[in-house]
């Protein structure tokens, strides 16, 4: 019934069913390429540029995670055994121990057995300078993934600014005619620099804590670590 009545109605001399043929939009969706390359040279930069950035922000999240993983790592048994070497005065023994061991912590206490002999002040200062050489080694890239974290979401915006000017421009050029189908492709385009960077950013931001967090506890051990074999050098001599 209501179908026959529409097909009655007219708009003028033209039925409704074909009028409403004609105004139906049509869905248009857009691939990742043609939103990149609509956005000119510029905003192909900066998509480019954020790729990069986050390959790279990846790269140093999971090669630092492995590393850092691996010198969390430590034996329990191995400070026990290091007391009893050197107790019993086996520092040769207590010295291939340490080499068997490739953690941070076994590198600091190789060093101080290196400088047995020598004041405890001149040992304690050999194991601390040797621990900030291991952090250091811990912390490498660290940086680099700050600055991602805050570099990406800027380059996001400068992005979108320069699709705005691009559109701003477009409107200019046009005498002031507004194509509205230019300017809403032109603004999303812009938008999508900006959600990019934002991505990256945030990837980048909590892998960095993340990755900081873990290596604030292997300090603690190691600061722990080093106290407690001064302390086995002292016993001796009580």
């Amino acid at each position: 019934m209501l179908k026959n009545f529409l097909l009655q109605m007219t708009v003028g001399n033209t039925p409704v069913t074909e009028v409403a043929e004609v105004i139906v939009p049509e869905e248009k969706t857009l691939t990742v390429w043609q939103l990149v390359s609509s956005g000119g040279t510029g905003g192909a930069i900066i998509m480019t540029t954020l790729l990069v950035l986050s390959i790279l922000a990846v790269y140093i999240i999971i090669e630092r995670f492995l590393v850092i993983k691996r010198a969390s790592k430590e034996d329990s048994n191995f400070m026990n055994q290091i007391k009893d070497n050197i107790l019993d005065g086996k520092i040769d023994a207590a010295k291939a121990l340490c080499s068997a061991n490739a953690s941070p912590i076994a590198k600091m206490i190789e060093k101080g057995i290196t400088r047995i002999g020598k004041p405890l002040s001149d040992i304690g200062t050999a194991v601390e300078t040797t621990g900030k050489l291991e952090l250091n080694k811990l912390e490498k890239n660290l940086s680099t993934l700050a600055t991602i974290s805050g570099a990406a979401p800027m380059i996001g915006f400068l992005g979108t600014v320069i699709g705005m000017i691009l559109v701003f421009h477009k409107m200019a050029a046009g005498g002031g005619g507004v194509d509205l189908q230019t300017l809403s492709d032109g603004i999303f385009t812009a938008m999508v620099t900006t959600v990019a960077g934002l991505i990256v950013g945030i990837i980048a931001y909590v892998g960095y804590n993340t990755l900081v967090a873990r290596v604030e506890k292997i300090v603690f051990v190691m600061e722990a670590r080093t106290t407690e074999f001064l302390d086995i050098l002292h016993e001796p001599a009580v």
